[in-house]
């Protein structure tokens, strides 16, 4: 498995202060290599152009939101590998349910902090190795 520093990772968030405590949570778990977007269609097109080795994505965005993204990195050839975090306020079962049917690697319910982040990418990043 790479090391956790050597991953990059894009992060997707219309929240600019959401981005910015991802990245600093990042920066706690030694990944300083992170690009970010504040919607669905913008870091599609980023990814398309320099695909990430995990993309951890908000779910309530406009005008894409993160299930749409999931679903369109899940249907590309190049991006359809990549693991993908989703991350949300909403702890619904429906929610959970479809984000998974659409290929979800993992889900993280806000709050969070950097042992449950890096948990989840370990988890997924580790499957992945395997």
């Amino acid at each position: 498995m790479t090391a956790l520093k050597d991953l990059r990772v894009h992060i997707v968030d219309d929240y600019t202060t959401m981005l910015r405590i991802l990245r600093n949570l990042l920066r706690q778990l030694d990944i300083m290599d992170v690009e970010e977007s504040t919607n669905g269609g913008d870091a599609f097109t980023k990814m398309l152009r320099n695909p990430p080795g995990l993309i951890i994505s908000d779910w309530n965005m406009e005008p894409m939101t993160g299930l749409e993204l999931l679903k369109k990195v899940r249907a590309d050839t190049t991006l359809r590998r990549i693991p993908f975090i989703m991350v949300t306020a909403e702890s619904k079962t429906e929610n959970v349910i479809a984000a998974k049917q659409a290929g979800v690697s993992n889900y993280i319910v806000k709050p969070f902090n950097a042992e449950t982040l890096q948990a989840k990418i370990s988890s997924v990043m580790g499957a992945r190795a395997a």
